[in-house]
């Protein structure tokens, strides 16, 4: 086998549609945008129009959403849970839960 020879793998590599190259390609004339209105013209933009319906983000607040359900969690460092357990404030013998790493002061009650 020679550099000259390498081959990409059959379908590998999609040939561009030719658009505009007569009207027995399929895609002559209008080029497949169909007749007239804006989108067939060029440099247009359409992202977040809805039809003429307020756009969906001129619907919503722009204080953003807060879920009251969400579930917080308190972030421990194993550092310093390993220093509590060496100070003595933490059992380790017993499960850790967060009973037990409030009681030495590691999370706030309401965390």
């Amino acid at each position: 086998m020679k550099l000259n020879e390498l081959r990409d793998n059959a379908g590998a590599r999609l040939k561009s549609k030719r658009l505009g190259r007569g009207i027995g390609s399929g895609k002559g004339k209008t080029s497949g945008r169909g007749v007239k209105g804006q989108k067939a013209r060029t440099g247009v933009r359409l992202n977040g129009f809805e039809g003429g319906q307020l756009p969906i983000y001129r619907r919503l607040p722009k204080r953003g959403f807060v879920n009251p359900f969400r579930k917080q969690y308190a972030p421990i460092n194993l550092g310093t849970l390993q220093a509590a357990i060496e100070a003595g404030r933490i059992d380790a013998a017993k499960p850790i839960d967060e009973a037990a790493l409030q009681a030495a002061g590691l999370v706030r009650s309401g965390a």
